[in-house]
């Protein structure tokens, strides 16, 4: 699972990071350094119209086109898609092979069980600190009273070498050569052979502060190395 993730590039730096040539002004972007699900966070996807690259608010949990009432997604379930049977499953399939998108982030946590009682956090990111893309899958929602909400997941997939010390599982990473195919809405089969472990080479980890575990701490500090 990937339950939080952190964002310090700017509007701007993503734009320029996800060529989003046209960035809206009324999208005001903050530093997250513990993102959290249910809040609303930047999303790159291609627009119906034009198929540019557009970034758009959405929330993290992904609620179903068919669910009856919000309360039917309950707690973190709908936050991660595993990538296995991705292609069958009632919730992801139509995501899977219409609505994909970029989820940009700086980097990711995970918490390592050292006993029953104890859990250790570390962050990974990329080894040259560049902002990156997680697979992400969305959807839209219409509520009883009429609103669309718009909401995404991040696929996860077996851990790489790195992670695989920590925890089992880690979120699909895109490499950049691969965002206009995952990005495209004409694919005649979604693109199953991405959703798999990013290159260990490429990334860093280390043990980071355990003020992270509570979504109430958020800042620069939740990154010092402990």
């Amino acid at each position: 699972m990937c339950g939080r993730y952190y964002r310090r590039s700017d509007k701007q730096r993503l734009g320029d990071a996800f060529n989003i040539g046209d960035l809206p002004s009324s999208l005001i972007l903050s530093e997250d350094y513990n993102v959290a699900p249910t809040t609303f966070q930047p999303v790159i996807r291609n627009d119906r119209e034009t198929s540019e690259r557009e970034m758009v608010l959405m929330r993290w949990g992904l609620v179903p086109f068919f669910t009856k009432q919000l309360s039917d997604v309950k707690g973190i379930s709908t936050i991660n898609a595993r990538a296995e049977g991705i292609e069958k499953s009632r919730t992801w399939r139509t995501p899977f092979q219409k609505r994909r998108c970029l989820v940009p982030a700086d980097g990711y946590y995970e918490w390592k069980h050292l006993d029953n009682k104890t859990k250790k956090p570390y962050a990974f990111q990329m080894s040259d600190g560049a902002p990156f893309a997680f697979a992400g899958l969305w959807d839209a929602w219409k509520e009883p009273g009429g609103e669309w909400l718009q909401s995404y997941s991040l696929i996860t997939t077996d851990a790489n070498e790195l992670a695989s010390d920590v925890i089992d599982r880690m979120p699909v990473i895109l490499d950049p050569k691969d965002y206009d195919r995952w990005l495209a809405r004409d694919n005649e089969r979604p693109p199953v052979d991405l959703l798999r472990p990013f290159e260990s080479e490429r990334m860093v980890k280390w043990a980071c502060n355990p003020l992270v575990g509570s979504v109430k701490n958020n800042g620069p500090e939740m990154l010092n190395s402990v």
